[in-house]
């Protein structure tokens, strides 16, 4: 949980006065969860009591018919329990919810392949390929995994912000594995408040540079953005906490195979936890990581050959949630692509160690 701190109403101009007084935001989430996860308590001013029309006046780029279906579908709880739209607040209660999607704008369909693991009514399970990027956004407003999704499904929820439908979290344009897709709205805030609230449980694999000293062991180093590079991250004092576990399962001459776990969901965390403990993930150029080619690994002299591994070697394994409509815990596993599982092979080959 952030510190304490006193905040004006996140959707409302810095110069628009206050509709009912200063709210303390006591958590504000956004990392990997797409759908922002809030709590704060309400202020000493009230001017309107029933909680739909409170949420409404505070989030007026959500409709007050969107913000009474999320309270409907027990999405909103004041302290600690689920409340109904009529419910009435009092100062100092506390809120906890994750925002409804908002409208979605124009997507352009696109006929790209998807690999699906599960699919249902409510959700979809996908394998993500390597070199997609999951969403448009600037100088990206085609050949992502929502134009994709777009293109392959009817329904898909609105997603919580522009261009974004079905999209619960993400995965780096180069990460592959497990990735879930919500086709409803309730499911979209079902899903992404279990992101929110850190109760899924994610398993990746990754070669990376060199052997841990440690079989096993956890990071936990704060992350923010880098200093100097705003598009990279880095381990920061003033960061949010991450945490990641890691776990050494193949040893080769300047290589391992490694699972990761995360605890926390921010952006490029196993990459920069990695990085941090001086063994990055091969060929993540951004975070230290080098391409590896098969002359290399064979021990041979440099020859102008394709890289066994051209991007980076990190691949999101399994995929432990519960579904949003049965609330049964599943869990959900995607195959190393093959250009991982040709390096693994190539190392096992010709640098596989003595365990």
């Amino acid at each position: 949980m952030s510190d304490l701190s006193v905040s004006k109403p996140l959707d409302m101009p810095e110069d628009e006065p206050l509709a009912d007084g200063d709210i303390e935001i006591l958590c504000k989430e956004g990392d990997e969860s797409v759908g922002e996860h809030l709590v704060f308590r309400v202020g000493n001013n009230l001017k309107f009591k029933r909680l739909d029309k409170y949420l409404g006046g505070r989030f007026n780029n959500f409709s007050r018919s969107r913000l009474q279906k999320l309270i409907k579908e027990q999405g909103v709880n004041v302290n600690g329990r689920a409340a109904k739209p009529s419910h009435k607040l009092n100062a100092g209660d506390e809120i906890d919810l994750v925002l409804p999607p908002r409208e979605i704008r124009e997507i352009i369909p696109e006929d790209i392949p998807l690999d699906i693991i599960y699919e249902d009514d409510e959700m979809i399970v996908l394998n993500k390929q390597a070199g997609i990027i999951v969403h448009p956004a600037r100088g990206y407003k085609n050949g992502t995994l929502v134009n994709a999704l777009v293109y392959h499904v009817q329904n898909l929820s609105a997603g919580s912000e522009d261009f974004r439908p079905g999209i619960v979290h993400r995965l780096d344009r180069n990460t592959t594995g497990v990735m879930v897709v919500a086709k409803t709205d309730k499911a979209h805030w079902k899903l992404s408040r279990q992101f929110a609230e850190r109760t899924t449980q994610k398993i990746y694999l990754a070669v990376v540079q060199g052997i841990p000293e440690l079989d096993a062991d956890c990071i936990d180093q704060p992350l923010g953005v880098h200093p100097s590079n705003r598009v990279k991250y880095a381990i920061r004092p003033d960061g949010k906490k991450s945490v990641s576990f890691y776990e050494v399962l193949e040893r080769y001459r300047g290589y391992s195979l490694i699972k990761l776990s995360p605890r926390t969901g921010r952006t490029h965390q196993l990459r920069v936890h990695m990085q941090y403990l001086k063994h990055s993930v091969v060929a993540d150029d951004m975070y230290g990581g080098k391409m590896v080619y098969p002359w290399q690994i064979e021990d041979r002299d440099p020859s102008p050959e394709e890289p066994l591994m051209g991007r980076t070697a990190l691949h999101a394994w399994k995929l432990k949630i519960k579904h949003p409509t049965t609330d049964v815990e599943h869990e959900y596993t995607a195959d190393l692509p093959e250009d991982i599982q040709g390096l693994i092979e190539n190392l096992r080959k010709y640098r596989k160690l003595d365990q």
